[in-house]
């Protein structure tokens, strides 16, 4: 097999969840600059989804948009077959959509709690199983790639530092962190890689009031050791990685996009 450095993802198929907007959206666009063919995947937002498709087509590259709440089964599995209508298969999943609805722990509600459960743990599980059954059928295609398949789930920092009043998000990703190391460990024999990325403080308009003023950044920044804020690119190109054979031999493993968020920045001047 001879890949393009350049282009280390040709021949592959990839559904990014959650890919209409911020660190979706880049994931996406990163994957087809690879050579991916791409599935923006998208619950509400149909025309940010429709401009990310554009986008990747007007650089030459192939994309569907495909709506599917990834909460709901039925759903899920019209978003897979719909890879397999259009491209015959797929070879990389993407785990990417969540959500927030943050609230002190004592206000907050069992809805509150359900939703991000639903959509940040159980849509993960529900997407990767459908990924795995297909990359189980498939098979390994060694014109494109070592792996049978690859899956990578998109997590936090905060599956490693608690987050008080967000206590559902810190859960799930928590949650996810164990998830993906279990199926990485069932799955490993048939060929097919999980891994998790866990971003830090990234530019995206979800988090847009803790970086757009200068007083909010003045706060945020004495977290990030390496002294910037992450850019929704960052992650892109860590996606690229772990689903290239470049990462062939990484399964199991989680990477901190983080700028050393997890490195315990307060303890900087008290070692």
């Amino acid at each position: 097999m001879t890949v393009s450095p350049n282009r280390p993802l040709d021949g592959q198929r990839a559904i990014v969840t959650g890919a209409s907007s911020g660190i979706g959206a880049a994931i996406a666009s990163a994957l087809s600059v690879a050579g991916a063919r791409v599935i923006v995947n998208f619950m509400g937002g149909e025309e940010a989804a429709r401009q990310v498709v554009g986008g990747i087509v007007a650089s030459d590259g192939e994309a569907l948009a495909v709506q599917a709440d990834v909460s709901r089964e039925e759903q899920v599995q019209s978003l897979f077959a719909a890879a397999v209508d259009a491209w015959g298969g797929l070879d990389i999943l993407v785990n990417n959509a969540g959500v927030q609805r943050d609230a002190a722990f004592v206000d907050m509600t069992l809805q509150d709690w359900e939703t991000v459960i639903d959509i940040n743990l159980g849509g993960q599980f529900l997407c990767a199983r459908e990924a795995a059954r297909l990359f189980l059928k498939q098979g390994v295609r060694p014109e494109v790639s070592a792996a049978a398949g690859k899956i990578i789930c998109i997590s936090s920092v905060h599956d490693v530092i608690p987050w008080a009043g967000h206590v559902n998000y810190a859960a799930s990703k928590g949650g996810l962190g164990m998830m993906m190391k279990s199926i990485a460990q069932e799955l490993a024999r048939h060929r097919v890689r999980v891994n998790a990325i866990s971003p830090g403080a990234i530019k995206t308009a979800i988090n847009r009031a803790a970086w757009e003023t200068p007083e909010a950044m003045a706060r945020l920044l004495p977290l990030v050791p390496y002294g910037r804020i992450g850019e929704p690119d960052d992650i892109g190109k860590a996606a690229v990685w772990l689903a290239s054979d470049e990462s062939d031999y990484v399964t199991g493993a989680t990477l901190y996009v983080d700028g050393g968020m997890t490195l315990y920045p307060a303890f900087i001047d008290n070692g």
